[in-house]
């Protein structure tokens, strides 16, 4: 219940009338009685109608008349007090709606009367408005007549009447068409509206209409004739009117009641039969009217523009247009048809302002401008309205630019006409032009000199007019500048976002329709079932029909716009309006692209482009052919020809940057402005957001990025993202502080535009690929033939597209990859290097990725990715391959667990290093290997192994680095730990994939290829390992050579027994002896040319200064090698079948390398032979099975130690030795083969070892500085070789294998050695040592003789031979052999201190004295042994020992050395004291006749040498010496006179001779000085005297005649001493006080000597034996001894007092005389 119904407000009511009527009753008392009567029964009336009725407001209004009718009266009286009284309560009483209809009208006529008195006109528009608005009990006349009042109060005189008047006429027309509505609801609720009169044609038809449309209708076509100028049908009583108002009243209705229009045919017919034509008739003075033309020029007078008309008929058209376009079709076309004419040029400034705001509204409804579009432009025959709209726009607007506005004078505070100045030339310096002095710039247009402000107008989106809405002004207002300008540009932008939204919003709609339809089926051609392909073709028709229409609607806007806003974009001063224009240009750009108007997006794309670059700035692709058709393109434009204007270079815009233009030749600099920013920034917008649809544009977008970045000075860094850098050559770049801030913004958007890329559809990103692909070719293309720096802003996006894409990587995988590596080979490093960069940063980033399904799982992707790696091995630029290794070593060290199947494309890369490429690249390669080798030898598959071991092993053969090759022979000895150590697996492994192999090469039909085919694989990979380590033993360099063969051979020996047996053969034919032939073949061939230095400041050691050297430590290490294999391994080798072959082989290869000119590897060879030669048999006790048929009897030698760290169990191989003895079993038991089979094996080795000896020993025939003469170490161990070789081969050894090792026995001993080698040898020459070579000798010697001792009788025939070879020793102590030809020094002669280079050696006999010595002591051992056997008794042993010592003691003091001599001696003695008895045993046979002679002379000889005691032997030697003579003739007088019978006659006359000799010296009369050394010798005339008397007196069987000798020799002696004595008294006597001569003193001192000595001897013999003669003769000396006391000399006084002592014994008392007789 509203209000004015409660019941409270019922009863206030109530109370009011009351005191309403009483009031009226009390002013009226005196002067209107009969008012005052009505009032008072009105009081009465109205208590009546609250007590009777309980619906008191139903009753009030019945009564209504009656009730009002008091008031009414009261109005009559035309009294202000009163009428206003009245008024109010009536308006009281409308208020409470309790007004019926015919007091309403009883209440308008009293109204029109107070009217026509002009009484209280104010209160009367406020109660017509009460009355209309409260209720709708007012139709047809009534309102009439209450509107026309209203009317005419509006031209009253009074201004505030008029205003009130038309305010109220507004709001009752308002009124009159919201009860229509209002009706129009109520009857639409209740019924079906009826079916609406076709019959237009009548136009009073009206019958149809309800009552409040029937008010409408009349009110609006009376509304339409008074504007027209003539009678209204309806509004009768009409005075006057104004078109203005009128117009106003007609857009206010159409403006807020569209529908009543639409919806009713009779209105819609008033639309088109009154409005339209109206408006049309109304405009023709606009029309025909031509600013400035003369009026003389048409014979009629033109009628002037009436602004307040024209601006209202053109809002009436605004609404007209946006209202009722749908049933106007024809009448709007004429509309927008006139609104573009009033933009021409020659229109009036106030009119082209005003028509701009109207076009402005059209812009802002993009479903109007559709519809333009559908109606006008879409149709054949039609004028083109809505492209001419946007040309007359932009038309427009280069008219503001061309024609400076005469319509009113530019003002000149702010006008940029000042600027003639020159503000091209001043650039900014203080950031801002410098117009009128730093004044603050508004935001404006400038161009060519035309400066049009920029007014902030509306709102965007939002047309809200300023002169359209100046109702209230009658002359034409004055347009500020700029302000047309200001609305055509929001025109121009509003339409670009009304239609992009519009159309951006319906194929949004369209699309996600359509996925909705196609969902179910998998496409709509292909659909299944039948409703569904209906449905989805209905949609496709549908937009088919929406897409022709937006296309349209863009291919007519895109011309005129893009012109507009270029021109615009050139000119604009201001940021916002700038980021506006390119807004505007981006959003239809994307459109364009969205819609496929590939022509429009271009234009577009350039327009920005153009934009961002500086003016005139020669980029060919903004001037390829789609830009090319626009800018020399003049569009038509309403019948004008208006060229596209090209930006002009005036832009008097901040600049921010100045850079290098990136182009071939140096232009100089460039400046970018800020607006080259803003449009860069729009530009990497547009790529942003629309990358999608950009397709063939991308080229566009990226050039100018690309040129952009450039000028910037912006340079790729890790990932592709760009960073500030400074430019490499030419003047830096310059940016000021502003540009710099926005560098790393510009740099992050670059980078994000890039990351969308992931959002792209593939099609998209394959443009932007290619769009990026050939930008860089055209970079490329610069860059080359100069090293400048190379644009690489191509290279860096196609990485970062690469890496944001990685999920579906495959897809641009080829393209991005392939044109990379195009730029890995550009000879510009800066490019290539960037390009590796890319590539590597995409692999890695492919590899890291977590792809869907795993790469594990997707290995055909994994490949892929690292196949570009792998071509990358095919550029040559060394830092191309460094950035592939770093690539590869990353790889490794993030994904090496996961490579799998990618494993031989990365050994591929390391391995395609080559050796030309430089250190650091090799070495980097190589870390990757060690990484491999130490990290990931488990992971990969077991068949990339050999392609390990061949990267390794061809690492090793590269020569720029040795450390590397070394290392590299390390890494395959860790490899050949890992095979060993996880075999097993390793070896499964292979054989699957052999079998698979296999199976397939079957099904193709080839034959399996590999190397070294028959082996198994997994010994097919040791042998690729060892042919590899055997490549690098044959390096031509040392060091590798040397650590190659040590690997080599220790890889042999710590893993073959991996191998399967058959192998073995392989191992030593092609993989062994095949290397020592290289080596031999190498080192004979080497150079012999001095080496200076090794490289470097490295000194070489003298034994390794030249190749040839070098190579020996090869062949020697090589040869070790071998051997030792053999050696250790003989058990598995025996077997193979050609074992015997290959020991000779082996043993040809010892052979050559001992008799090389090279000491060092000679010598080695030789231990090479000691160490096969210390094989055992290889079928001992120890692991030989009991019995053949046990043949699985694990060997416990073989295999107990091969248990690799890996393994759980020892790695045993199928066929166990126990196997392999069992394959000799068919008949006979292995060993004896094997015996066999030793002998010859080491009987061939006998026969090296004597080839070898035999050789090296021969004395060569001529003798240079270069001859070469084996060494001492290289006998010794030749020599030391055969008592090993001996126990092998003592059974077959006969007296001719005897004599050829004599000789070179002999032969050896007899090789000198050169000086500079004697003091190593010898230490010193004085000490009396052997050298190892000669103990060698005698150890061989030694040997053999001992095996002879043990032998068999036959072999004791060679004793006698041992003897000659060693007496043949004994006689190098007097006389060294000689060698060849050449010259020897005795040691103490050589200068070995001064040895110099290249003169040629001296060569040096050795000291052989303790050889000699040594053979001597060996003789007499070995005679003590054997001298009763056969052999040496037949072949005269003694004899020749004798002869053979006879030299040396012939010599005596002339010996080399004194020793020999003694040594002879006493080992005389021993050998005669063993050797005599056997001779006197033998005396019969005649075997030692031969002997007694030769023993004689030596005796003789020794005893009476020729040589001469040296000067400087002291008395004791003396004495020592003669003791040894002594001793000699003791032997004579126990072992050989005692035994005079069995020994030949002559030979005791000899030795009686020289026993004589010995006791009696002098045989010569005279004494000379030189035998002054016989006094001497006392002891040993005593003890010849002594033994000639023995002999003489003591043999009781002595024949008469050797008595006789000796007695006869006595008296001689006896008689001599007189007379000699008797001689010295003379002449003492003589003399006088003068000494007698040296010698006659020594003569008479010797005699003496000799008289005391024999008569000591006469003492010691048995008396029987003495004759009683000789004793006579000796007392018969007594007295001329008495004679000799006078003597003056003391010597001889001594001697003499000797001499006499003995005589004592003679006196005694005188015996009885006794008869001489027999005694």
């Amino acid at each position: 219940m509203s209000g004015t119904h409660s019941p409270e407000a019922v009863k206030k009511l109530l109370e009011n009338m009351q005191s309403d009527l009483r009031a009226l009753s009390l002013e009226c008392k005196k002067k209107f009685p009969p008012v005052k009567e009505a009032a008072e029964s009105g009081i009465i009336k109205v208590k009546t109608i609250a007590a009777r009725n309980t619906e008191i407001l139903a009753a009030l209004k019945e009564n209504s008349s009656e009730v009002v009718q008091p008031f009414l009266m009261g109005c009559g009286t035309k009294e202000p007090k009163i009428t206003q009284l009245c008024l109010a309560a009536i308006q009281r009483l409308m208020s409470h709606e309790v007004v019926s209809e015919t007091a309403a009208g009883n209440i308008i006529n009293m109204l029109w009367q107070l009217m026509e008195n002009s009484l209280e006109e104010l209160k009367l528009l406020q109660t017509v408005l009460v009355l209309l608005t409260t209720n709708t009990v007012v139709h047809d006349e009534a309102l009439s007549k209450a509107i026309v009042l209203c009317f005419r109060l509006h031209f009253t005189k009074d201004n505030i009447t008029n205003n009130t008047a038309a305010a109220t006429v507004r709001q009752v027309v308002t009124v009159v068409f919201e009860r229509m509505v209002a009706e129009d609801e109520r009857h639409r609720d209740i019924v079906e509206q009826p079916v609406l009169v076709q019959g237009n044609s009548n136009r009073r038809c009206v019958s149809t209409l309800k009552p409040c449309a029937k008010d409408a209708y009349m009110l609006f076509q009376d509304l339409c004739q008074l504007v027209n100028a003539d009678a209204p049908y309806w509004l009768v009583g009409m005075t006057e009117m104004t078109r203005t108002f009128g117009l106003e009243l007609l857009e206010s209705v159409l403006n807020d009641f569209p529908q009543v229009f639409l919806q009713h045919q009779e209105f819609s017919f008033l639309l088109k039969e009154r409005v339209c034509p109206l408006v049309i008739k109304l405009f023709s003075p606009n029309i025909k009217f031509r600013q400035g033309s003369s009026s003389s020029s048409s014979p009629a007078p033109v009628e002037k523009p009436y602004f307040p008309i024209c601006m209202r008929l053109l809002r009436v058209v605004s609404v007209l247009i946006k209202q009722f376009y749908s049933l106007l079709v024809t009448e709007c076309e004429i509309f927008l048809s006139l609104l573009v004419k009033f933009l021409d040029a020659d229109k009036p400034q106030w009119l082209r302002a005003v028509a701009v705001e109207s076009i402005h509204r059209l812009c802002v409804q993009p479903q109007l401008l559709r519809s333009f579009c559908q109606s006008y432009d879409m149709k054949q025959h039609s004028t083109k309205v809505f492209r001419d709209i946007v040309n007359a726009l932009g038309s427009f607007i280069q008219s503001l630019f061309l024609v400076p506005p005469t319509g009113n004078p530019a003002t000149t505070n702010q006008a940029g006409n000042n600027n003639a100045g020159g503000s091209v030339s001043a650039p900014a310096n203080s950031g801002m032009l410098g117009i009128g002095g730093g004044v603050t710039l508004l935001p404006a247009f400038e161009y060519r000199g035309t400066w049009i402000p920029i007014l902030t107008i509306t709102v965007q989106g939002s047309a809200k007019a300023t002169y359209l809405e100046m109702l209230d002004k009658v002359e034409p207002p004055t347009i500020p500048e700029g302000y047309a300008m200001s609305v055509a540009f929001h025109c121009l932008l509003d339409l670009v976002r009304g239609i992009t939204s519009m159309i951006e919003g319906e194929l949004g709609e369209a699309e996600t329709e359509c996925q909705t339809t196609t969902e179910a089926a998998s496409s709509p051609t292909q659909s299944s079932e039948q409703q569904e392909s209906q449905s989805a073709s209905d949609q496709m028709d549908k937009e088919i029909v929406s897409r022709a229409v937006w296309e349209e609607m863009v291919n007519a806007c895109w011309c005129g716009l893009l012109a507009a806003l270029s021109l615009l974009l050139d000119a604009s001063t201001d940021e916002a309006a700038t980021e506006n224009i390119l807004k505007a240009e981006l959003t239809m750009a994307a459109l364009c692209g969205r819609l496929g108007l590939v022509t429009s997006r271009d234009a577009f794309i350039t327009a920005i482009c153009k934009g961002s670059l500086p003016p005139h700035y020669a980029l060919t692709v903004l001037n390829t052919t789609t830009a090319a058709t626009l800018s020399n393109k003049s569009y038509s434009i309403q019948g004008q020809s208006v060229m596209m204007i090209s930006p002009s270079s005036e832009s008097h815009q901040q600049v921010v940057a100045v850079g290098q233009p990136l182009a071939v030749q140096p232009q100089g600099t460039v400046m970018l402005t800020s607006k080259n920013i803003q449009c860069m920034r729009t530009l990497l917008n547009l790529a942003h957001c629309h990358g999608a649809v950009l397709g063939t544009s991308w080229q566009l977008v990226l050039a100018t990025l690309q040129h952009l970045v450039w000028i910037l000075g912006l340079k790729p860094s890790s990932g592709g993202t760009l960073k500030p850098g400074r430019a490499v050559e030419g003047p830096s770049t310059v940016l000021t502080t502003a540009v710099m801030t926005d560098l790393p913004v510009i740099s992050n958007i670059l980078s994000r535009l890039f990351e969308s890329s992931q959002y792209l559809d593939d099609v998209s990103l394959h443009h932007l690929i290619n769009a990026l692909c050939s930008l860089s070719l055209e970079a490329m293309d610069m860059a080359y033939g100069n090293n400048k720096e190379p644009s690489l802003f191509a290279v860096a996006k196609l990485l970062e597209t690469g890496l944001v894409n990685m999920h579906r990587i495959e897809i641009l995988w080829r393209p991005l990859t392939g044109h990379l590596l195009e730029v890995c080979q550009h000879p510009n490093s800066r490019m290539r290097e960037w390009g590796a960069e890319a590539l590597t940063s995409l692999i890695k980033a492919g590899l890291t990725f977590s792809h869907d399904p795993p790469l594990s799982q997707n290995q055909r992707l994994q490949l892929l990715l690292l196949n570009p790696l792998k071509e990358m091995s095919g550029i040559n630029h060394p830092d191309i391959r460094l950035k592939q290794l770093e690539c590869v070593l990353q790889i490794l060290q993030s994904q090496g667990d996961s490579l799998g199947p990618g494993w031989p494309l990365v050994l591929g890369v390391m391995g395609a290093i080559r050796n030309d490429q430089g250190e650091s690249l090799i070495r980097t390669a190589f870390q990757c290997l060690q990484l491999v080798v130490t990290d990931f030898l488990p992971t990969m598959p077991c068949t990339c192994l050999q392609i390990v071991v061949d990267v390794a092993g061809s690492f090793g053969l590269h020569n720029q680095e040795l450390n590397i090759s070394l290392t590299s022979i390390g890494l395959l000895w860790n490899i050949s730990d890992y095979f060993f150590q996880r075999g097993e697996t390793i070896e499964k492994e292979l054989n699957k994939e052999e079998a698979a192999q296999q199976k397939q090469a079957e099904e193709k039909g080839v034959v399996l290829n590999r190397p070294f085919h028959p082996a198994p694989p997994f010994d097919c990979l040791w042998l690729c390992l060892y042919a590899k380590l055997g490549e690098l033993c044959v390096d031509p360099r040392p060091a590798v050579r040397k650590s190659a063969g040590q690997t080599l051979f220790s890889t042999i020996g710590a893993h073959g027994t991996l191998l399967q047996h058959s192998t073995w053969h392989t191992v030593v034919w092609k993989v062994l002896f095949h290397l020592l032939d290289r080596v031999r073949e190498s080192s004979t061939t080497a150079d012999k040319e001095k080496i200076e230095s090794g490289g470097g400041n490295i000194l070489i050691h003298h034994s390794r200064d030249t190749a040839e050297k070098q190579w020996a430590e090869t062949w020697v290490l090589t040869l070790a090698g071998v051997a030792r294999i053999f050696n250790t391994r003989r058990y598995l080798l025996q077997p193979l079948g050609d074992f015997s072959r290959a020991w000779d082989v082996l043993l040809d290869h010892i052979q050559s390398a001992a008799l090389s000119k090279n000491s060092e590897v000679s010598l080695a060879a030789l231990k090479s032979f000691q160490e096969i030669l210390q094989i055992v048999s290889p079928v001992r006790d120890s692991d030989k099975p009991e019995t053949p048929p046990a043949v699985n009897v694990p060997v416990p030698v073989l295999l107990g130690s091969i248990s690799g760290p890996g393994l759980s169990r020892p790695f045993v191989r199928t066929d166990s030795i126990g196997e392999r003895l069992g394959r000799y079993n068919n008949s006979e038991p292995p060993v004896v083969t094997d015996e066999l089979e030793d002998l010859n094996l080491w009987w061939a080795a006998w026969n090296t070892w004597y080839r070898i000896g035999s050789e090296s020993t021969k004395p060569p025939i001529t003798f240079d500085k270069l001859t070469f003469i084996p060494s001492q170490p290289f006998l010794t161990a030749l020599i030391q070789i055969f008592p090993a070789l001996y126990q092998h081969i003592k059974s077959g050894f006969n007296m001719d294998d005897l004599q050829k090792l004599g000789v070179i026995l002999h032969s050896a001993v007899s090789v000198p050695i050169s000086s500079d080698a004697s003091p190593f040898i010898l230490p010193s020459y004085t000490e009396a040592v052997l050298t190892s070579l000669q103990e060698a000798v005698l150890t061989a010697l030694d040997v053999l003789q001992k095996a002879i001792c043990v032998g068999p009788e036959n072999m004791q025939i060679m004793y006698p031979a041992i003897f000659d070879q060693l007496l043949a020793f004994v006689e190098f102590s007097c006389k060294p052999p000689q060698y060849g030809q050449l010259e020897t020094k005795h040691i103490a002669n050589a200068k070995y201190n001064q040895i110099q280079l290249f003169a040629p050696a001296e060569w040096v006999a050795l000291n052989y004295v303790p050889f000699a010595e040594r053979s001597l002591e060996v003789v007499v051992d070995l005679y003590q042994k054997t001298a009763c056997h056969k052999a040496v008794v037949n072949e005269k042993v003694l004899q020749n020992i004798i002869k053979t010592l006879r030299v040396p003691l012939s010599l005596k003091y002339s010996c080399p050395s004194e020793s020999t001599w003694k040594l002879a001696v006493s080992s005389l003695l021993k050998v005669l004291s063993i050797g005599l008895p056997v001779a006197r045993q033998h005396a019969s046979s005649g075997k030692f006749d031969s002997m007694w002679p030769e023993l004689a002379n030596t005796f003789e000889d020794f005893l009476f040498t020729k040589s001469i005691p040296p000067d400087n032997l002291s008395i004791q030697e003396f004495q020592r010496n003669e003791s040894i003579d002594v001793e000699v003739v003791q032997l004579i007088s126990t072992e050989i006179l005692p035994y005079a019978n069995f020994i030949p006659k002559e030979f005791v006359g000899q030795i009686m001779t020289m026993l004589n000799k010995g006791s009696i010296h002098s045989q010569s009369s005279s004494f000379t000085e030189a035998e002054i050394d016989i006094r001497l010798r006392e002891e040993f005339s005593k003890m010849c005297f002594e033994t000639l008397l023995q002999f003489s007196f003591s043999n009781k069987v002595t024949t008469p005649q050797e008595g006789y000798i000796s007695r006869m020799a006595l008296s001689v002696l006896l008689k001599r001493s007189q007379d000699v004595l008797h001689r010295y008294i003379e002449d003492e006597r003589l003399s006088g006080k003068c000494p007698l001569p040296r010698q006659q003193v020594t003569e008479i001192i010797f005699v003496l000597k000799a008289v005391s000595t024999l008569i000591d001897s006469l003492k010691k013999t048995q008396p029987e034996n003495v004759d009683g003669n000789t004793w006579a003769q000796v007392i018969a000396l007594y007295p001329t001894l008495v004679e000799c006391i006078t003597c003056s000399s003391a010597e001889v006084c001594s001697a003499l007092k000797e001499a006499l002592v003995p005589f004592k014994d003679f006196m005694q008392p005188p015996a009885s005389k006794v008869q001489n007789g027999e005694s």
